[in-house]
């Protein structure tokens, strides 16, 4: 792999013409909100064209359901919201009781 990039989440998602542009967020260490929580800060802009893009949100449809599957996952809720289940402790192995 030659270059890799995090981002904690996508803040802003644009239509301009033919092209998607979608805005991809980090939390800041120094920036912080009213609520004393860490700002989402923008790191870097992806735009594709809108064929490449809606192949993309059928991709990430494909992973929500295997996530749901797995209950890693949770649907529900007024908006339709997905949650993360948080996990009971740590991974389970047979090495360790």
């Amino acid at each position: 792999m030659e270059d890799e990039r995090f981002a904690d989440s996508i803040g802003e998602i644009g239509l301009t013409g033919p092209l998607v542009r979608m805005d991809l967020v980090s939390l800041s260490v120094t920036e912080k909100d009213d609520k004393k929580q860490p700002k989402p800060v923008f790191r870097q802009r992806i735009i594709m064209p809108l064929e490449g893009f809606v192949r993309s949100f059928a991709l990430m449809a494909q992973v929500m359901q295997q996530l749901e599957k797995q209950g890693v996952i949770k649907r529900g809720g007024a908006q339709d919201e997905a949650k993360v289940v948080p996990e009971a402790g740590p991974p389970k192995s047979a090495n360790f009781k």
